[in-house]
């Protein structure tokens, strides 16, 4: 674990680092086995049939259209609606093997393609449901590869916005600030946010502590994060490792809201580990 979790610190300080590689590092962790160099070279042949199509003068909107038509129609990848919270859909070897996921990772894997495609494609953390935008001639292409690539117009998504925000906001808000692009490690940080979430509401701590793990990692300056994975250290009894992560969090956040709470836990945290001396 710790040889992964240094491959995964080491990519992360690339300046311009994969995010399918970061993809599936993290996926290592639930398939230990995993060939990260295969499932790469998956993800180049899939690109490579679709820039075996293109024109040599193709325009982004033509490549655009001969990847959703291989992708979504030939290949039959889709969003996994029926069982959205299965944590595979989260792991992008999985997305591969099964051709189903969820919108952030099928986005992932859209980016991932599209860029060996020479198109410059962006994610977005769209209120709810992760997207992609591609600049072209006149404006931007917002498109959602969990629904097969579809273009997505200002009426779409402001529907979009109406299923999380009050309708009065969903309506009036300017768009472009829901638009903004979204950096690898805060593409990242939400594919774990995901994973955490699951497997805290099935109660795996073991899982949990290996997704927190790596989240510390993007995201190191997230008092709540290291936070969360000193109750996931809890858990599992690690209590010195607990007592570190808890102490660090109050360090950091001293008038946090539930600092009374987490202070609690640190002082029992104390004890035990004096026993343990």
């Amino acid at each position: 674990m710790e040889y992964r979790l240094d491959q995964f610190s080491a990519l992360l300080c690339r300046e311009n680092f994969s995010l399918a590689e970061a993809c599936l590092l993290i996926a290592q962790d639930a398939y230990p086995d995993l060939d990260v160099v295969h499932y790469l070279a998956r993800i180049d042949a899939l690109a490579a049939t679709v820039k075996g199509r293109l024109s040599s003068d193709a325009f982004a909107e033509q490549k655009v259209m001969v990847l959703n038509r291989y992708l979504f129609n030939e290949q039959g990848f889709c969003g996994n609606a029926g069982d959205y919270y299965d944590p595979r859909n989260s792991y992008l070897n999985q997305v591969l093997e099964r051709r189903t996921g969820i919108p952030i990772t099928l986005s992932i894997l859209y980016m991932e393609i599209g860029g060996r495609l020479g198109l410059r494609l962006q994610g977005v953390s769209f209120p709810g449901h992760f997207l992609v935008k591609l600049r072209v001639t006149g404006g931007q292409l917002v498109i959602d590869p969990f629904c097969g690539g579809e273009a997505q117009s200002e009426s779409d998504l402001r529907a979009r916005l109406a299923q999380v925000l009050p309708q009065r906001d969903a309506d009036t808000l300017p768009l472009p600030q829901f638009l903004e692009a979204a950096s690898s490690r805060q593409i990242l940080a939400r594919v774990l946010r995901n994973l955490k979430g699951i497997y805290l509401q099935s109660e795996q701590a073991q899982n949990t502590l290996k997704v927190m793990q790596r989240m510390v990692m993007v995201a190191p300056h997230a008092a709540e994060e290291v936070r969360d994975r000193g109750l996931a250290y809890y858990k599992l009894d690690c209590f010195r490792a607990a007592l570190a992560d808890l102490q660090d969090y109050l360090d950091r956040r001293p008038e946090a809201p539930d600092v009374g709470e987490i202070k609690d836990k640190a002082a029992a945290l104390r004890l035990v580990c004096a026993r343990l001396n």
